[in-house]
């Protein structure tokens, strides 16, 4: 087991925060606090409507996502935490997972694809399990392939 660690997590690129109706959030976050709606992502696989806040700007943006489930009845479940997930920016994503994969560290099923603000990710499973026994411990991970300029920025 190797422990040079072949890449750098650079900062936090998001924070995902999930409920049954959306409106309370925004209310919250837009309305209240002022955080501005950047964009909004729908999706049957991942279950999820979404509007994505943007704070700051930049490479030192960081994204607060607002969820709700498309159906509260099917998984992803992304209200069933009010504080879902949080992301972390990567400088190389597939060199991570492989990396942290042979560490023993669970990954979601999913693999790595196309996330809601375009870039790739993964997210690590909150759970150990038999094969991987080490996880998030309690929290979903999201590892996001950082673009060149946040690699520059903050590498």
């Amino acid at each position: 087991m190797s422990n040079t660690r072949p890449f750098k997590v650079l900062g936090l690129q998001q924070i995902a925060i999930g409920g049954l109706d959306k409106a309370r959030l925004r209310h919250l976050w837009v309305d209240l606090l002022g955080v501005p709606v950047t964009g909004n992502f729908v999706s049957e696989r991942e279950n999820v409507d979404e509007d994505i806040c943007t704070l700051g700007s930049g490479a030192h943006a960081v994204e607060v996502d607002l969820m709700q489930p498309l159906d509260a009845d099917k998984k992803p479940a992304v209200h069933a935490t009010p504080l879902n997930h949080i992301g972390l920016w990567v400088d190389d994503l597939p060199v991570a997972v492989q990396w942290l994969e042979s560490q023993g560290l669970r990954f979601a099923p999913g693999g790595i694809r196309r996330g809601a603000a375009g870039h790739d990710i993964c997210f690590v499973h909150p759970k150990g399990g038999d094969q991987f026994p080490f996880g998030g411990e309690g929290v979903l991970i999201e590892l996001v392939q950082a673009p060149p300029d946040v690699i520059a920025a903050l590498g």
